[in-house]
């Protein structure tokens, strides 16, 4: 049984140094693969942005209406840790429909059940928490080559299986894009040529369990 579907597509934006040339590879990938890998670049200071180039009122004027405070932050955000409990027990709209229309009455063996409406009620409470596929957000560093540099990152909640019985997981069905400020290098050391420009960053929004 799967619920995966297929999601955005983004761009993920990869250094790479060659032998004399320092370009920009934009890559397009699966929404499958959300979260977005750590990105594994040149760690040559020299194509990092200098003071100069971090002027926030520029790179807010730049990114516009862009800036979302919500997924983004100058400075490093205080870290808040959410217990597994708290995670779980964070049920947000109405019952889904498989769920409130699940027949209990019989069991699979054709055995007749008989369960009041309070008891049916609770188990099919019961039943939607521990289905439930929450996402878990987290602040993540992006680097100095990003502006604004920290993105609250989306997860699926995966400490067990989601089923019952077990052997289903959340995974990701929905992502959301924001737009963040790239430092943007082309050419070779004193050649180069650096500027900003504006990428696309996928967020994982929604997750189901799914096999």
């Amino acid at each position: 049984m799967a619920f995966s579907k297929t999601l955005l597509v983004y761009v993920l934006v990869s250094i790479h140094l060659g032998d004399s040339q320092h370009y920009l590879r934009l890559r397009p990938s699966p929404s499958e693969h959300l979260p977005v890998p750590v990105l594994k670049e040149d760690s040559d200071p020299e194509y990092d942005p200098r003071e100069q180039d971090l002027a926030e009122r520029t790179l807010r004027k730049k990114l516009g209406s862009n800036f979302d405070p919500n997924f983004m932050s100058i400075s490093s955000p205080m870290l808040v840790n959410l217990s597994v409990q708290d995670t779980q027990m964070k049920l947000q709209g109405p019952m889904p429909n498989e769920i409130k229309k699940l027949d209990i009455s019989e069991s699979p063996y054709g055995k007749r059940v008989k369960l009041g409406k309070k008891a049916r009620r609770k188990f099919l409470q019961w039943l939607w928490t521990y289905t439930h596929c929450p996402v878990v957000y987290t602040w993540k560093d992006l680097g100095v080559r990003f502006w604004p540099r920290y993105i609250k990152e989306g997860n699926c909640f995966n400490e067990r299986s989601c089923s019952f019985p077990e052997g289903m997981f959340c995974k990701p069905t929905k992502s959301i894009t924001k737009t963040f400020l790239r430092w943007y290098c082309q050419g070779f050391l004193r050649q180069k040529y650096c500027t900003w420009i504006p990428v696309q960053y996928p967020i994982i929004s929604e997750c189901k369990c799914s096999c």
